[in-house]
């Protein structure tokens, strides 16, 4: 296996556990892998938050937001990954409450960046948007 498609497997394989930790509602699973100075867009607000402490609290309202176990899902995930720094980006599912008591589907976009430090891989920059109606 190239150093490449090993970097892409390593990468592939934060995102198994990262979505995984999501739906076990794991805190530490969540930010494991996440820079101490991570940069985050988001659909609900705060649409910007800055560092882990900020990124922690987003989990918080989305865990509030959604009841059970959530559905935290990835598919047509495409990493790009160089040796120092890599993109992905990939297509999501995930549930909430649709105001009327029951639950509704969400889909969303998200794009990473991410840097290898130390011989491991950190999301630094995390970005989810929705399609407009």
């Amino acid at each position: 296996m190239s150093s490449q498609e090993q970097d892409r497997a390593e990468i592939r394989q934060l995102l198994v556990d990262w979505s995984a930790a999501v739906r076990r509602r794991d805190y530490d699973g969540v930010l494991r892998n996440h820079s101490n100075d991570i940069l985050m867009f988001n659909v609900p607000p705060p649409f910007q938050s800055e560092g882990l402490d900020a990124y922690r609290e987003t989990w918080t309202l989305f865990f509030g937001w959604t009841t059970d176990a959530p559905r935290f899902e990835l598919s047509d995930v495409r990493i790009t990954a160089g040796p120092e720094v890599a993109f992905v980006t990939a297509h999501g599912k995930c549930f909430g409450p649709n105001g009327r008591g029951g639950r509704e589907e969400v889909d969303f976009r998200l794009t990473l960046g991410l840097r290898k430090t130390d011989s491991r891989w950190i999301i630094e920059h995390e970005h989810h948007s929705v399609p407009v109606p």
